[in-house]
């Protein structure tokens, strides 16, 4: 019965992680691929036919199979997440956010930004 929950609950991950990586297709707040590659981790534990569906994506299978072959992420997903986050965080600057938000946020993003960065590119 625990593999039946532990395989539920990735399916249930994965499936938070394509509608975060949907929602991160219309706001620049959240970066896509990140969030792709997750749903593409927990489909493969909990749902074969879920994660084959990710994986034959026209848009979002090879950046996962890039991932899986070389650990890289293709330069142009790199410039779009850090331009976007650039972008989101100037818009909160502009809007008047608190300081705690402008912390947080900037700092999620230069850790998100950092980690884009750091890994190989083509």
């Amino acid at each position: 019965m625990a593999g039946r929950s532990g395989k539920a609950g990735f399916r249930v991950l994965a499936y938070i992680s394509v509608g975060f990586a949907a929602v991160g297709v219309v706001l620049p707040l959240l970066p896509t691929t990140p969030f792709v590659l997750l749903a593409a981790f927990f489909a493969s534990k909990g749902s074969p036919a879920f994660a084959s569906w990710i994986e034959e994506h026209p848009s979002f299978g090879p950046a996962i199979r890039d991932w899986r072959r070389n650990r890289v992420i293709p330069l142009k997903a790199k410039v779009l997440a850090c331009s976007m986050m650039m972008l989101s965080w100037g818009l909160l600057v502009v809007m008047g956010a608190a300081g705690a938000i402008l912390a947080v946020s900037g700092i999620f993003m230069a850790g998100v930004a950092s980690y884009l960065l750091t890994r190989p590119s083509y």
